[in-house]
């Protein structure tokens, strides 16, 4: 039997790095299931999954022109049920909550026009602020002396 992609055999894991595991498949030949498709969830050590000498079903996803075999177990397992979010409990008396707080105050939607030209005048107020307070700390310098 040859190996072809979508192809489902069983395999024994040979060895496991950072990258994934190492499969030892039928005919003598190796193939290689990347970490990302070795389950539906995030993974993080491929050795919290997998162990050597595991005898595991896997499907081939890729063989390329040097003989690469790409392999997955995640693709053979359905994905998980997405998890309901959780509700939040209903109070059935309003009373018990206390006063409801005020709604924020929302701020004008200004327009970019608007924007800038308080942008502008900040920036020159600021501006002016800083020559003042610079200037009375150097001894006002900028400013005529009377001689």
């Amino acid at each position: 039997m040859s190996l072809e992609v979508g192809a489902i055999v069983e395999g024994e894991v040979s060895g496991i790095t950072n990258f994934g595991a190492f499969v030892q498949l039928p005919e003598g030949k190796v193939g290689l299931i990347h970490i990302s498709e070795v389950s539906n969830v995030y993974v993080k050590d491929v050795r919290e999954f997998l162990k050597e000498h595991d005898k595991v079903k896997v499907k081939v996803l890729s063989i390329d022109e040097r003989g690469k075999i790409g392999l997955s177990i995640k693709q053979l397992t359905p994905p998980p049920a997405p998890q309901p979010k959780p509700q939040r409990p209903q109070v059935e008396n309003r009373e018990r909550r206390g006063p409801r707080p005020q709604a924020a105050k929302v701020a004008p939607v200004l327009s970019f026009e608007d924007k800038l030209s308080k942008f502008l005048k900040d920036s020159d107020d600021r501006m002016l602020d800083l020559k003042r307070n610079t200037e009375s700390k150097r001894g006002g310098r900028g400013a005529k002396r009377d001689r």
